[in-house]
């Protein structure tokens, strides 16, 4: 742990470790060359069977292979977008992009056709990589949809079809020179316009941030890591599979969350960390306290995404017998800001989210002056370093919002810090709904419903929940005398909107409490709930 003695809330990049100017596929070149045989990859199915593996040879051959296939295709700088749950060509599309100097855009394969069609045309995709079907989600189908008359679409690629994969187009196939402040990724995240805005993600910015990660999880070369967490997130394709690649480890990639199959295969293939936000830990234990395993392999569990409860860390602790630590951070920075050190007390990891990451600066600023407060002061949570986006593709005025002049991120975060840099998250600026560990911004949810004939004003907002950290619930005022029917509501989500966005308690109101501007005050609804005044339908 860094030992300090801060002032203020105000911590500078500390200098433990190094930013390498580095980019993907300049580490797997490493790596195959460093660790050729040893294995990099092994698949899980949806039954929960291993099945494929890969060596790190092979997953660079495999790799530049398709690199080459896509400069043929596509000009470098061209973004493409991939929507598929965790399969194996996922980081085999992510590596290739990389070498081939291509964008990387991700998107949740949950999506339906408006929110599929919108990352792909904000983005300016050329192409859509995906699976046919996934979990009942007619995925194709679904394609065809969103991108009808979207010309800048050029094709729509199966994944499981490697001759339409690794197709030879009619460009030249020459790798290009792909440098470390170069787009790597676009990822969606909420934002206050209630429209997804996608985070321009460096080479560098990812690559540091994953190795900064990996090291203080105490990974090896022996280290063999679960991914269960989303290829889609930042956690899932940047902080485990990026780590691993830095390491020369093992990754064991689950395409289903499936507690017991991930039980039985930790058992197996002797997992030494994984990672997972907490609803997936709880499931975990769950699942452990019905069906025991050999879970003695295990040396670190890592958890974020959400306020991890201290039962919660305990019960990992006991049941696992390991370390645990615990991360905050953001898609816009790449995504980690802080995290615990192995050695941290008890204390420390039930009710802060760690010290900086290595080069790293973090300040708490006041909102209304943007200025350093003291420790133990409520402010919003900012970042400057090599971690920070490059920007919002296509979008300027949100960029400059979200980055200062001087460089601070603004992370919509409420929080704290001490005088030894420890940081607590307090609360959020923003009124971003955290479910499980994924983000959701109520007006992309209020925009759909305000497209249904029975609503006339809608206010969505996070509710407290002990299992997913918060659920969705929203206020309707009826646009006719008639009360709402909550499963008519739903159906339309559902044929709008990805699952987990769909509101999960419904409330009737006659009017809403208003700032003297008009607004409405979501923190009073949310407060009168908890008080016991509303009353779901």
């Amino acid at each position: 742990m860094y030992t300090l003695h801060l002032s203020d809330s105000l911590i500078s990049a500390q200098e433990d470790d190094i930013v390498r100017e580095v980019t993907v596929g300049d580490l797997l070149r490493e790596v195959a060359v460093e660790r050729a045989s040893a294995t990099a990859l092994l698949e899980v199915d949806m039954e929960g069977q291993t099945g494929r593996s890969w060596t790190y040879s092979e997953l660079l051959s495999d790799s530049e292979q398709l690199a080459l296939s896509l400069t043929s295709r596509y000009s470098q700088g061209e973004r493409i977008t991939v929507w598929a749950p965790n399969v194996p060509e996922w980081l085999l599309i992510e590596y290739a992009c990389a070498l081939a100097g291509l964008v990387l855009v991700t998107a949740n394969p949950s999506y339906q056709d408006k929110e599929l069609r919108y990352v792909l045309e904000q983005s300016g995709s050329v192409a859509l990589f995906l699976v046919k079907h996934y979990r009942g989600n007619p995925m194709h189908e679904i394609a065809l949809k969103a991108t009808e008359d979207l010309a800048a679409v050029r094709e729509i690629v199966d994944m499981d079809d490697h001759a339409a994969l690794f197709r030879t187009g009619d460009r030249a196939s020459v790798l290009p020179d792909v440098y470390p402040n170069d787009p790597a990724q676009i990822q969606y995240t909420s934002g206050t316009t209630g429209f997804p805005k996608g985070a321009v993600l460096a080479h560098r910015s990812l690559t540091n941030n994953a190795r900064f990660y990996a090291k203080r999880a105490q990974a090896t070369s022996e280290s063999t890591w679960a991914n269960f967490m989303p290829m889609f997130h930042t956690s899932g394709c940047g902080m485990i599979s990026l780590g691993c690649l830095q390491f020369g480890c093992k990754m064991v990639l689950f395409k289903l969350f499936d507690p017991p199959a991930i039980l039985r295969i930790i058992e197996s293939e002797h997992i030494t960390g994984m990672l997972g936000v907490p609803t997936m830990l709880v499931a975990l234990l769950e699942s452990l306290s019905v069906e025991p395993a050999d879970v003695s392999s295990v040396e670190m569990v890592v958890s974020g995404g959400a306020m991890v409860a201290p039962e919660l860390v305990r019960n990992i602790q006991h049941a696992f017998d390991c370390k645990f630590e615990t991360v905050y951070g953001q898609t816009e920075t790449s995504p980690l800001i802080t995290q615990h050190h192995a050695e941290d007390s008890i204390d420390d990891i039930c009710n802060t989210v760690g010290q900086p990451m290595p080069q790293t600066s973090v300040s708490i600023r006041s909102i209304e002056e943007n200025k350093v407060v003291p420790f133990d002061t409520v402010g919003e949570i900012c970042v400057q370093g090599y971690c920070n986006m490059v920007e919002y593709h296509a979008n300027t005025q949100a960029s400059a919002e979200a980055i200062d002049k001087q460089g601070w991120l603004h992370t919509g975060d409420l929080g704290t810090m001490d005088s030894r840099g420890y940081v607590r998250v307090t609360g959020r600026v923003k009124e971003m709904i955290i479910r499980g560990g994924e983000n959701m911004f109520p007006a992309e949810i209020e925009n759909v419903l305000l497209e249904h004939p029975s609503v006339l004003e809608v206010a969505v907002v996070g509710l407290p929940d002990d299992k997913w950290g918060e659920i969705v619930a929203c206020f309707v005022r009826a646009a006719t005398l008639e009360a709402i029917d909550p499963q008519d509501l739903h159906t339309h989500c559902r044929q709008n909107m990805s699952p987990q966005k769909t509101p999960v308690l419904w409330f009737q109101v006659e009017a809403f409490p208003l700032t003297g501007s008009g607004k409405i005050r979501k923190f009073e609804l949310r407060d009168r709930y908890l008080a016991g005044e509303y009353e779901s339908l």
